[in-house]
């Protein structure tokens, strides 16, 4: 590795009080990431994964695409679009993945690995449409998911156009959190770019997640302004059931013409909550808060005396289907995230906790 100069060193060394470059800006680096250097690696470029394929990433940089070379020691998996990495420029050679300010990521099957969704996002658009694909359920397996990564999670109701009740939709949507953002639009309008417009300013990273068929391609190519020829491919749904066909077969990084970025997911029609104890405790924080006033301290809201949840569903000031939720969601993590022991340096993984 190529040894830096004095100057670069000294740049480095000072960084915390130095402006971020501008073109660095744009591709999403903050002091976050610019702390994180060494001094040895001045000489190494940032850059921003684009897209990850089984055997081969590209990365955007300041000066456009590049395909990365991987160490023999590393692969494709330990890497997720929107991670930020330093890159020998002459040989464009990863040399380290800095670590990261979010991460989205999902069980596909309980007892699998995590898999990466996209990582170093600021908000996430939970896409859903009018139609049979809104699931309320669904939908909060994705609140809980945005909620444990620290990212701020925004419902997007996409097809208004073809319903005449796109307000019941938004109702039901807007209470599934506190403080949740809602927005209705047409995908294909262009005016779906302007009312996404507070979360995708310049350097903001924002990922589209949802079920096939709902929009997100369309959505993607709104956002994007992409022309006809490079548009994200879109497909029909079933009138049957509303469901899609995926389009989007990877994921891969965007740059959005208000001057941020959008990472686009394949769609999901299978979530299983793991290792997201927190992100529930924000989405069913009306349970959370009320769960102090109950009479025993391990009250499992179900038929204990003095339950103060079972109190405000009788109340009707809390909806019982969400106490359903809230326990099922609750079992599944318990029973799908490992369990860590011993102390804090020499913790050793052991398998998932038991349901109760």
């Amino acid at each position: 590795m190529r040894q830096p100069d004095a100057a670069a060193i000294q740049s480095v060394v000072s960084h915390s009080s130095d402006p971020i470059p501008a073109p660095l800006a744009t591709l999403g680096w903050s002091p976050f990431f610019r702390d994180q250097l060494d001094p040895e690696e001045a000489s190494l470029a940032p850059m921003r994964i684009a897209t990850v394929h089984r055997t081969r990433m590209t990365a955007e940089s300041t000066s456009g695409p590049v395909r990365l070379s991987l160490p023999a020691q590393l692969t494709t998996t330990d890497f997720a679009v929107g991670d930020w990495v330093l890159v020998d420029s002459a040989t464009h050679m990863l040399e380290r993945r800095l670590d990261r300010k979010s991460l989205l990521q999902r069980r596909t099957e309980p007892g699998r690995p995590a898999q990466p969704i996209a990582a170093n996002v600021d908000t996430l658009f939970i896409v859903t449409s009018c139609n049979d694909d809104f699931n309320p359920a669904r939908l909060e397996r994705y609140l809980a998911l945005a909620n444990e990564a620290e990212t701020t999670p925004v419902i997007v109701l996409t097809k208004v156009d073809q319903t005449d009740d796109a307000e019941r939709y938004r109702s039901e949507a807007a209470v599934l959190q506190q403080d949740l953002g809602v927005v209705m639009l047409n995908a294909k309008a262009p005016e779906a770019a302007r009312i996404l417009a507070p979360w995708c300013g310049p350097g903001q990273t924002v990922a589209l997640v949802g079920s096939s068929g709902v929009g997100k391609s369309t959505l993607l190519n709104t956002l994007s302004g992409k022309s006809s020829e490079d548009a994200q491919a879109t497909g029909p749904i079933r009138e049957s059931d509303a469901k899609g066909r995926h389009t989007t077969t990877s994921r891969s990084l965007h740059a959005i013409e208000g001057g941020g970025w959008v990472i686009d997911t394949p769609g999901m029609r299978s979530l299983h909550v793991s290792d997201v104890a927190e992100g529930l405790d924000m989405l069913f924080a009306e349970i959370v808060e009320l769960a102090p006033e109950c009479r025993f301290r391990d009250c499992t809201h179900a038929h204990e005396p003095g339950c103060a949840v079972q109190a405000a569903i009788a109340a009707g000031t809390l909806d019982p289907a969400r106490l359903d939720r809230w326990r099922k969601l609750s079992d599944e993590n318990r029973a799908n995230t490992p369990v860590q022991t011993g102390s804090r340096n020499n913790k050793v993984t052991k398998g998932p906790g038991k349901r109760r």
